[in-house]
């Protein structure tokens, strides 16, 4: 694997590559990044267990990073933490590297990414497009490769949203499982901190060094009875209007659970969109006003022009709401809540388009308060009902990513995300060297989700040679029929498709990504070497396998 200063050094390069300044409100000094990382370096070195070691991160802007300022994307907001959050500081100590603060929708008070005086976050696939928010530069950092996850929170959908649109996985937990403190809060009872990682096995990692199991008690759950997965889907009517295709791609996601074996059943969706339009058009936005209230009155007496005019006002209009609506709300958000429990009884999750569809920046510019209040259709109620979610990428429309989520009762986080897994579609890939199981790079495959499914070997067509390279590895170079190949022994691996995006984007020379002919005759994806590089390289096929070379063994 590589080393955690490599990694820091190509992050930096890749930030200066993609030239999208509008991701970050602060970043940390390279040299201090790379200083830590040579720490970490020496730390595995001297045989420290550090499991996320070299794992590169950013941090939205409302979470405290030690070091930076705190700003929620208010410069006139800015004070010095004096400690990391909770969960920043839970990665760092596992070995991750924080990159620096991202850019969010002010007050994390939005679902565009535009509401920000450090400019609108741009889609990470087109740049005429929103990229979602309020966790807008933690989710496309993400998509764009610079970090391998991010943290960002999620009070109407800020940890989904952004997921969507850049094509990345968003992990809401349930509520409490992970600490807020050191989070400036948006609306304090129902916040989350979430994660955003290109795979679901990443954010699932990340995840579990965040999470406080005993933060919660854990309530009795109901008893599943056996049987495949339950999906609840509503009627495409229900979604109402949706951009032109989205509701096909939806289905197809439907069609793609029942095809994995689930059972699909119907649901209304009604008490969950009902709820939706009440977090923001209902008393439950003064608690908005409660967190940051004072100083938004303060800043406008002032005449602070760093304050987002849509956000200020949201949290100034909050401040007149009368008591009493805040109680018939709560009356009403319980009714629904109850019939929302009833529709999900004896169901493991709920399937949904995460949003209804993907504004241009000049489309929510025209209308900032309608378009946003459009993006939360489906997301405003998971919090209020104290709901876990993931969402994940389901394909694409018009050439942009699509997609969907998963809600179930609290604390059913990982079963979420073992049915969001069948919706990433898997591949095989056979490898023949320093990928084996046990050997340095394996842990890469494990990181992606991947899983062993055999023991195999090529068919015999193929030369092994040993490279001069860090960590040492194998190149396997097709020969063809009668020109001396050999079986080589191979493994073959089972992963996210998207998992071997990845890793061809970080493949690198002289190794390449091909089609590998194994001994039963299949083909499948697995590594191959450009011939140019065996000119000095010793030819060790006659030992028939990395691990008998490596162990001396000459068949």
């Amino acid at each position: 694997m590589s080393s955690a200063l490599s990694r820091v050094r190509a992050a930096y390069a890749r930030i200066e590559a993609v030239d999208r300044p509008e991701i970050w409100i602060d970043l940390r000094p390279r040299a201090a990044v790379e200083d830590e990382a040579r720490i970490i370096d020496e730390r595995m070195a001297a045989g420290e267990q550090l499991p996320l070691a070299g794992r590169l991160f950013a941090a939205k802007g409302n979470i405290d990073v030690k070091g930076l300022p705190t700003t929620a994307g208010c410069p006139s907001y800015a004070y010095d933490p004096e400690a990391d959050a909770p969960v920043v500081a839970r990665l760092r100590a596992a070995g991750a590297l924080v990159l620096g603060t991202t850019n969010l929708d002010q007050f994390a008070t939005g679902l565009v990414g535009t509401r920000s005086p450090y400019g609108a976050v741009r889609g990470a696939h087109d740049p005429a497009r929103i990229s979602g928010g309020s966790s807008a530069g933690s989710a496309v950092a993400v998509a764009l490769g610079i970090v391998d996850f991010a943290l960002g929170t999620d009070t109407a959908g800020s940890g989904r949203v952004p997921a969507a649109f850049n094509g990345i996985v968003g992990l809401k937990p349930t509520r409490g499982l992970v600490p807020t403190e050191g989070v400036v809060p948006a609306c304090a009872s129902i916040d989350c901190v979430t994660v955003f990682a290109r795979t679901l096995p990443e954010a699932e990692q990340a995840l579990s060094f965040m999470a406080s199991p005993s933060a919660r008690a854990l309530p009795p759950l109901p008893q599943r009875t056996p049987g495949p997965w339950r999906i609840a889907v509503p009627p495409v009517e229900q979604l109402g209007e949706l951009d032109p295709g989205w509701a096909e791609a939806y289905e197809a996601a439907v069609r793609q659970l029942g095809a994995a074996g689930a059972e699909i059943r119907a649901v209304d969706l009604a008490p969950f969109t009902e709820a939706a339009a009440m977090l923001y058009e209902g008393a439950f936005v003064a608690e908005r006003y409660t967190a940051v209230g004072s100083f938004v009155d303060k800043a406008l007496a002032a005449g602070d022009g760093t304050l987002d005019p849509t956000v200020a006002g949201i949290i100034t209009r909050a401040r007149d709401i009368p008591a009493h609506r805040l109680f018939a709300d709560q009356d009403r958000l319980a009714a629904l809540r109850s019939r929302a429990e009833s529709e999900l009884t004896d169901v493991d999750a709920l399937l949904l388009p995460t949003t209804p569809g993907h504004p241009t920046l000049a489309e929510v510019a025209a209308d900032p308060l309608g378009a946003n209040a459009r993006l939360g259709r489906f997301t405003n109620s998971t919090n209020l009902f104290d709901l876990a979610a993931v969402a994940v990428p389901a394909g694409e429309v018009s050439g942009l990513p699509f997609g969907v989520m998963l809600i179930g009762p609290a604390f059913t986080d990982e079963r979420l995300a073992r049915i969001a897994a069948l919706l990433r579609p898997e591949v095989r890939l056979a490898v023949v060297g320093a990928h084996l199981s046990d050997q340095p790079l394996n842990p890469q495959l494990l990181a992606l989700g991947a899983r062993f499914d055999r023991t195999t070997a090529t068919a015999p067509v193929y030369r092994l040679h040993a490279l001069s390279t860090t960590p040492p590895k194998p190149g396997l170079v097709r020969v063809g029929t009668g020109a001396g190949g050999a079986l080589i022994e191979a493994e073959v691996w089972r992963l996210p498709a998207e998992g071997l995006g990845r890793l061809l984007a970080e493949l690198p020379r002289p190794m390449a990504l091909g089609s590998v002919e194994l001994e039963d005759g299949s083909r499948v994806p697995g590594f191959l070497c450009e011939p140019a590089a065996l000119a000095d390289a010793e030819d060790i096929t006659s030992y028939g396998g990395w691990r008998a070379y490596l162990g001396g063994g000459r068949r």
